[in-house]
């Protein structure tokens, strides 16, 4: 991906509407080690997920998201790194939002 493109997708990213706060953010030694194996930014994701965009979960577990964010529970979050998973989970009472590994749950 060239400069003008990355650039581009930022903007994109950063005009989609954010549904809920994040509170402290927090990682896991798991997760920041795949997300860097993956050359993944951590802060795309997390903006994904911020914007209700919840990756590779089934759709029941999507619905209790698109719930959650209304009425105030858990929302989680998963997308593929490679042959592995990232999960973003957003706590309840908004407070902190923690990236990890499923293993690591």
């Amino acid at each position: 991906m060239n400069a003008a493109s990355e650039q581009n997708e930022l903007d994109e990213q950063s005009s989609k509407t954010i549904c809920f706060p994040l509170g402290q953010i927090v990682a896991t030694p798991g997760a920041l080690a795949l997300l860097d194996r993956g050359a993944v930014n951590a802060a795309s994701l997390i903006q994904r997920h911020q914007s209700g965009d919840w990756g590779n979960v089934p759709p029941e577990d999507a619905e209790e998201n698109d719930f959650s964010v209304v009425n105030g529970n858990r929302i989680l979050s998963s997308y593929p790194i490679g042959e592995d998973r990232l999960w973003i989970i957003t706590e309840a009472d908004r407070s902190s939002t923690t990236l990890l590994l499923p293993e690591e749950y």
